[in-house]
């Protein structure tokens, strides 16, 4: 009997693995990864077929989602030729950019409009080895597919000799993607907004202990992921890698909770913040951008973020991604419902949210109160 590799959803046999590492091993030169690497499997794919799907909220909203595999891969194969033409002509880097931080939190200050940033950071993503499912110029928003960290995937001598023909069958079991989102304070100002979202592959096991099938969970926002790429976007806009590390790793403020639901009769209720508009207005986005919504727009002088939320129990029970990519459920349970997150100042150091219908109207259902407690549990993370 063979010894085999279990991995999820995959079998190697050693037969298999110990032929290419023979053809390999006197020719493959062994490198040290960087902490953070999705090129391996982004460079070679197209829409990835191994993402969370119960886990997704940009597909519920087709607007701004490119159709076209074959279109988004060779947009990223331009991005990815535009990158090696440009490393000859660097930026010499932007005055007055610059991390901000207010408790965990860290967002990009850059002293230039948006409109000139946002190719820019596009092409940023894509030479990441990223796929873009949102691409909005007219919102400054954009989010990447799901991809996974392959520098996470332990180093041994057979998996450097085996990587180059076999990357495809070694799989952490976790996937994250990322959001981004420009935000324009005052004229020729533009703060820059990097959120992830990580989902985890568990097995479903039967009263023995094997594992009957896999789902996809969520795990915890990783800060020092996104750190990691408020940096390499520092670099990409012109900034050394020294200066960018140096700002980003400056210790965080406290974390002080400022955020409490108030729970009303007829399931009305609100959230109140300890913080006046600006930061309050900050605070939610993020705490969107980190949750299972997506941002169509923003209206901030009316302080309104209109937005789509979709249920992953409206989905059903995932069995895998497979399964669930071929499954014949009913398009309506996959549709995200409109809302509107409410911002509202109630003083100099306070401000309360409300969610509002999609036309403008209280939303006090029990969905309401749902949305209002998840919006709550993220801002007191």
């Amino acid at each position: 009997m063979k010894n085999v590799f279990f991995l999820p959803g995959r079998i190697l046999t050693c037969a298999v693995a110990l032929t290419a590492v023979l053809g390999l091993v006197s020719c493959k030169s062994v490198t040290t990864n960087d902490t953070v690497d999705y090129k391996q499997s982004g460079a070679v794919r197209g829409p990835n077929l191994s993402y969370p799907p119960d886990l997704i909220t940009s597909q519920a909203d087709r607007r701004y989602i490119v159709q076209d595999g074959t279109a988004t891969m060779s947009e990223y194969n331009a991005a990815v030729k535009k990158s090696v033409q440009m490393r000859s002509n660097v930026m010499t880097g932007i005055p007055g950019m610059r991390i901000a931080k207010d408790g965990e939190r860290r967002w990009l200050v850059v002293e230039k409009p948006a409109p000139e940033l946002y190719p820019k950071i596009k092409d940023f993503w894509q030479e990441n080895g990223f796929l873009l499912v949102v691409d909005s110029p007219s919102t400054g928003i954009m989010e990447t597919d799901w991809a996974e960290n392959r520098a996470k995937i332990s180093q041994d001598f057979i998996r450097k000799a085996l990587s180059s023909v076999l990357d495809s069958a070694y799989d952490t079991g976790e996937r994250d993607k990322y959001k981004t989102r420009l935000e324009v304070t005052k004229p020729g100002v533009t703060e820059i907004y990097i959120t992830q979202r990580g989902a985890l592959e568990k097995c479903v096991t039967d009263t023995t202990g094997a594992c009957l099938y896999t789902i996809w969970t969520p795990r915890p926002n990783d800060p020092e992921l996104e750190a990691a790429f408020l940096v390499r976007l520092m670099e990409r806009l012109g900034m050394t890698q020294e200066q960018a590390k140096a700002m980003v790793v400056t210790p965080l403020g406290p974390k002080t909770p400022k955020a409490k639901f108030v729970q009303e009769a007829n399931n009305k209720g609100y959230i109140e913040l300890s913080a006046g508009f600006d930061r309050s207005w900050r605070d939610v986005g993020l705490a969107l951008d980190r949750s299972n919504f997506t941002v169509e727009d923003r209206n901030r002088s009316e302080g309104v973020y209109f937005v789509r939320y979709i249920n992953a129990k409206d989905v059903g029970d995932s069995k895998g991604f497979f399964s669930n990519l071929l499954s014949s459920k009913d398009d309506a349970k996959l549709q995200a419902k409109k809302y509107r997150v409410v911002v509202k100042s109630a003083g100099d150091n306070s401000a309360n949210v409300y969610v509002q219908d999609a036309d403008g109207k209280p939303e006090n259902t029990p969905a309401g109160i749902q949305l209002l407690t998840i919006l709550t549990d993220q801002l007191t993370k």
